[in-house]
């Protein structure tokens, strides 16, 4: 949602502080922007200048002269002593802004605001310049030791049991053609044409839609239902993005099959299809030991959350007003909301709490000295691939590729980082009954294997066409996206340590893993 906001509890020397040869001072603005000055000595940038005369000796044709042989002083006579020192400066100042932040132990948010105040127009002249940005505030940290928070009790109810009896069936159902009119829960498959002004949009054939689901274009239930096989029915749509986002599309669905959900009885021959048990009772208890598994599950991450706002309560974190009304118009712009004062309000109370707990957090990596170790990052690697559907081998190719393993590494030392503070917690449900954090681990990888179970049972559904999702290109609204891919259910852990393996291989063969995730944005030359 946000950029990634390092934060440091190092304290800022508001003074000038000297180096060999290059002199910095900074001045707070305020207690999250400052301005830096920074003094190059021209023996310092002389280097620079002689690399610049020599790069635009080879781009010039002088006569009498050859490529690469124009003396400075022709050069300055021909071009102007500008151009040189344009050259000089934009290949010097990234390297001199991001030390001076270094050496001033400040962490910069976005571009600077660079002035140039002093140039070297001739030689044994300084080069002066001053950059204003935001940074990460200094702010005290407390002690979070003891926090205590109250969460909402472990209760399964028989709706829970019969909702997991329900979903069960229905991944063992089958889908069996109809001959009657379509009805809300029926499996379409559908051809769907957009057109603005005469103009055709875009369409699809043969996408594969539940009506009720509301995956697609809106009105697209209202038109289904009631419809025979091989009706065409007509209705009109607000595409939701794209250069036609907002605009009503004339659109055409043919309706070229309906079929519906047949689910089998709950007996125990269904319970030795849909289980390792014999009996229906034994299937239930199970199914109840489930629910109870992810009641606490959810009991945990109420607890997290709750411990989290506690924290944020107790610290008085500043943050740079710029930048949140930087994210948040940048967040309203992609969803064509600009004009929406109330969603405003609510992206921006969202925007200024994701921000206020990547600085506690950060803070809290800093003053713990968190690390994370090789098989910390390739475990939180491989899960991130399972969330996105994505071969954990080519998600970390593509992580590294994208320079993203730094930001991995920020997120897992976060986490670490807050379930230190979790474990000194004092957390009670409101019966008064003490809640055991260290079952929360446990719960999330079985909760997180059940999902795994539900994807790869849901595809030995007989004769069942896959469910369109969300639309994926912004502004052709009719494309439903391809389905997650589903792991193997015969998945082994030889397979689980191969996969790891092979991570770690794509890991090692690049070098971002060694990049912090907090070194300074360099500012455009």
């Amino acid at each position: 949602m946000i950029a990634d906001f390092a934060a440091t509890d190092a304290p800022r020397n508001p003074q000038a502080l000297e180096c060999p040869a290059v002199k910095s001072a900074v001045k707070t603005l305020s207690e999250t922007r400052v301005k830096v000055t920074v003094e190059v000595p021209a023996t310092e940038l002389k280097p620079r200048l002689d690399a610049a005369y020599a790069t635009i000796g080879q781009q010039v044709n002088v006569p009498g002269f050859r490529k690469g042989k124009v003396p400075a002083r022709i050069i300055d006579q021909r071009f102007g002593r500008g151009a040189v020192v344009q050259e000089a400066v934009n290949d010097a100042l990234p390297e001199f802004y991001t030390q001076a932040m270094r050496e001033n132990e400040l962490t910069p948010l976005g571009q600077p605001e660079v002035n140039l105040t002093e140039l070297p127009m001739s030689d044994g002249q300084d080069f002066v310049f001053e950059a204003e940005v935001d940074i990460v505030p200094t702010f005290d940290l407390p002690d979070f030791s003891g926090i205590e928070v109250e969460v909402d009790p472990v209760e399964v109810s028989e709706e829970d049991v019969a909702e997991r009896m329900e979903n069960l069936r229905a991944r063992f159902g089958t889908l069996v053609g109809v001959d009657r009119p379509a009805q809300d829960g029926d499996f379409t498959s559908v051809d769907l044409t957009a057109v603005i002004d005469g103009e055709e949009i875009d369409s699809v054939t043969g996408v594969s839609y539940e009506i009720g689901s509301k995956t697609m274009l809106d009105g697209l239930d209202e038109a289904l239902t009631g419809a025979s096989e091989g009706e065409t029915v007509t209705f009109t749509s607000p595409l939701a993005g794209g250069e036609h986002a907002g605009r009503e599309a004339d659109c055409t669905v043919r309706l070229v099959s309906v079929k519906e959900r047949e689910l089998p009885e709950v007996d125990d021959e269904f319970a030795q299809l849909a289980s390792e048990f014999d009996t229906v009772e034994e299937l239930r208890a199970d199914l109840v030991g489930q629910a109870e598994q992810g009641v606490k599950f959810e009991q945990g991450v109420q607890a997290r959350d709750r411990v989290l706002d506690r924290m944020l309560a107790l610290t008085d974190i500043p943050l740079p007003e710029a930048l949140v009304t930087q994210e948040v118009d940048s967040h309203l712009e992609k969803e064509s909301r600009s004009d929406d004062e109330e969603h405003r309000a609510e992206v921006e109370e969202s925007t200024r709490k994701a921000m206020k707990t990547q600085f506690l957090l950060d803070a809290l990596v800093e003053r713990g000295n968190v690390g994370v170790e090789q098989n910390e990052l390739i475990e939180y690697i491989m899960m991130t691939a399972q969330q996105y559907g994505m071969n954990p081998n080519e998600f970390a190719q593509k992580i590294d590729q994208e320079n993203q393993v730094p930001a991995m590494m920020t997120e897992v030392a976060r986490r670490k980082a807050l379930a230190e503070v979790l474990e000194q917690a004092n957390v009670v449900d409101t019966e008064g009954n003490a809640v055991d954090l260290s079952e929360l681990e446990d719960a999330d990888a079985e909760e997180t294997d059940e999902m795994e179970a539900d994807e790869a049972e849901g595809d030995e559904m007989e004769g069942e066409e896959p469910q369109a999702a969300a639309p994926k290109d912004p502004e052709v609204v009719v494309h439903p996206e391809e389905p997650d891919v589903a792991q193997d259910p015969e998945e082994t852990e030889s397979d689980r340590v191969e996969a790891e393996e092979e991570v770690l291989t794509d890991l090692e063969a690049g070098d971002d893993t060694g990049r912090s995730s907090r070194d300074a944005e360099r500012p455009e030359g």
